[in-house]
């Protein structure tokens, strides 16, 4: 403890605040907190470990670190002291599937580089992973310009661009050629800076192997949302991640599925509608991804927005669209869903489904990562979706406390930085979230965010909302 009052008394008397060097003025309008010690002061700390809350804590950040926490850490003189009672500080959140890009309709998908990482931080999540890309080089760029301080956002881990076969349903997508060019992609790309890659719909066997292989020689993981290839066939080829749940992608509860090729979804759905979780091939399956250690990452958002009346209209969501990308969201979402094929699936048992698929996969020991996955028909957008996931993993049977270690330390281990990241403890890099509440009693709390540390500074999240009103959809 003397060792940290000494460091503390040499940062107090530096003549500089934290970040004065490399911010820019643009990123330094959104900064509500930025001094050498900060003292959060009778917080309620949920440390994302899955352990109870802890009452009346008092946390130390230093050199955007975490330099002490507990109901004893004294606060050493001159610290900026910020009263936190009736809040609640939790890690930052870890979205595990958080594209910067939104649809646009009839294929195309836009990248949203301005608005969106700015809503990633101003709703708490201070790490992503892309998890697939359309504009690769941009998401590149922007993580550059967020490191040097010239952006505002969250740490990003770039996944390369889709890994997708013949038939793909989106225009923006190269299609492999075969495994070699699967194999080529890879190594491109991981030249560039990618940090994972994500295979797609219509990816074959082979090519998805020969992906796995060429990644994993660089130690970097795959991950996929599948349908011509089967979760026990991924598995196999030593897959890292499955992406969305089974109950809607898992293609070999389908009918007639033939190898390498898509079957048809609906018939697909009618199936896993109705299917139990005592089932011998789902109790299968989760015993395969859990020998295996293959992760599945939740984006029950995304499906929620199919499911009619759900979720509930929020003016924030709204305020932040364009008025044609709310038109959009709004005409789709009273559609309800049909399909060319007719009346649409049930998309509430759908949903309810998963739920049920990912609460028993984790309690099997499996590792159940989250994310938003801004996609779908628009309603789902970066930073409220990823909120919206907590609520989602509390309704799927999880304790508010378990649904935050899953979008926060999981994540930080899978990306491999949980010795700086995903939970709260000294020595971490201070990415916290203070919450105006206690979501360990009302998890929809956890959308009351007011202050958003990245590295030991605090951003001003509603500034940072009120910074992209208007343009989700456009830039």
């Amino acid at each position: 403890m003397r060792r940290l009052f000494s460091f503390l008394h040499c940062l107090l008397l530096c003549p500089l605040v934290l970040g004065a060097q490399t911010v820019s003025p643009e990123v330094k309008a959104f900064v509500s907190v930025d001094a050498p010690v900060v003292a959060l002061t009778h917080a309620r700390v949920v440390d994302g470990t899955g352990g109870p809350a802890r009452e009346d804590q008092t946390l130390i950040l230093s050199g955007g670190r975490i330099q002490a926490v507990g109901a004893a850490a004294a606060v050493p003189a001159g610290a900026k002291v910020m009263d936190l009672s009736g809040s609640t500080v939790i890690p930052g959140l870890v979205g595990m599937h958080d594209h910067l890009f939104y649809p646009q309709g009839g294929g195309f998908f836009a990248e949203m580089a301005f608005s969106f990482p700015r809503l990633y931080l101003a709703c708490g999540v201070t790490t992503i992973r892309t998890t697939g890309s359309i504009e690769p080089y941009t998401d590149l760029e922007i993580k550059k310009l967020i490191d040097a301080g010239k952006a505002v956002g969250p740490k990003v881990h770039v996944t390369g661009p889709y890994l997708e076969g013949k038939g793909a349903a989106i225009t923006q997508l190269h299609q492999l050629a075969g495994p070699e060019d699967a194999k080529k992609t890879v190594a491109f790309w991981a030249e560039q800076g990618a940090t994972s890659f994500k295979a797609y719909m219509h990816i074959s066997r082979a090519e998805l192997g020969a992906a796995i292989t060429e990644a994993h020689a660089r130690r970097i993981k795959v991950t996929a949302h599948l349908c011509s290839v089967t979760w026990p066939e991924a598995a196999a080829l030593g897959i890292d991640d499955l992406e969305h749940g089974p109950m809607y992608y898992d293609m070999e509860f389908a009918p007639g599925k033939e190898p390498d090729a898509c079957p048809s979804a609906r018939a697909m759905y009618d199936v896993t509608a109705k299917i139990a979780m005592s089932d011998p091939r789902v109790q299968a399956l989760i015993a395969d991804l859990v020998r295996h250690n293959v992760a599945v990452t939740s984006t029950l958002p995304v499906f929620e927005l199919q499911v009619p009346g759900r979720p509930p209209l929020e003016q924030r969501v709204l305020a932040a669209m364009t008025p044609d990308a709310r038109v959009n969201y709004l005409s789709r979402r009273a559609g309800g869903g049909a399909t060319a094929a007719g009346s649409p699936p049930d998309w509430a048992a759908l949903l309810k489904k998963e739920m049920e698929f990912e609460y028993a996969f984790a309690k099997a020991g499996g590792t159940l990562l989250a994310g938003c996955d801004p996609t779908g028909i628009g309603g789902t957008l970066a930073g409220f979706g990823d909120q919206r996931e907590v609520e989602l993993l509390v309704e799927a049977g999880f304790t508010p406390v378990e649904a935050i270690r899953i979008q926060t330390e999981n994540g930080a281990k899978f990306l491999g930085v949980a010795d700086r990241v995903g939970t709260i403890a000294p020595g971490k890099q201070a990415d916290l979230v203070v919450i105006h509440g206690d979501p360990t009693k009302n998890i929809a709390d956890i959308e009351k965010v007011e202050t958003v540390f990245r590295d030991g500074v605090g951003y001003d999240s509603a500034k940072l909302l009120d910074s992209v009103r208007s343009l989700v959809g456009l830039r």
